[in-house]
């Protein structure tokens, strides 16, 4: 009986010491728009609101958002998300903190949200 070897071809990312990519991939950095109700809130004043990458900093979110949605923003205006206790049929547990970001942009300025 023979056998035989299969090969999957894997993608591979381009990732420096540090974690973060390789200069010039920024989309990884915004990870999800923040639907709630603060955020419909910024809206109508012309920012929007992202969940980031927890250990991105404020030049890589611009360079992020401009290569995502092609708009260069204002302002960014990070803040920490902090890890909560919570308890589940008596069992400690903790919720994910994290990191958001509200871009703002200028005057006429949108980006659509899907």
């Amino acid at each position: 009986m023979a056998t035989t070897t299969k090969t999957t071809k894997t993608a591979t990312s381009k990732v420096s010491a540090k974690g973060h990519s390789i200069p010039g991939t920024y989309a990884h950095v915004l990870r999800a728009p923040r639907i709630t109700e603060k955020a419909t809130d910024v809206n109508t004043k012309n920012g929007y609101v992202f969940d980031v990458d927890s250990r991105a900093t404020k030049p890589e979110i611009i360079k992020a958002f401009q290569e995502v949605y092609g708009v260069k923003p204002i302002a960014v205006t990070v803040t920490m998300i902090v890890p909560k206790a919570k308890m589940n049929r008596g069992r400690a547990g903790v919720r994910a903190g994290g990191k958001k970001a509200t871009v703002w942009l200028k005057k006429g300025d949108t980006i659509e949200i899907v």
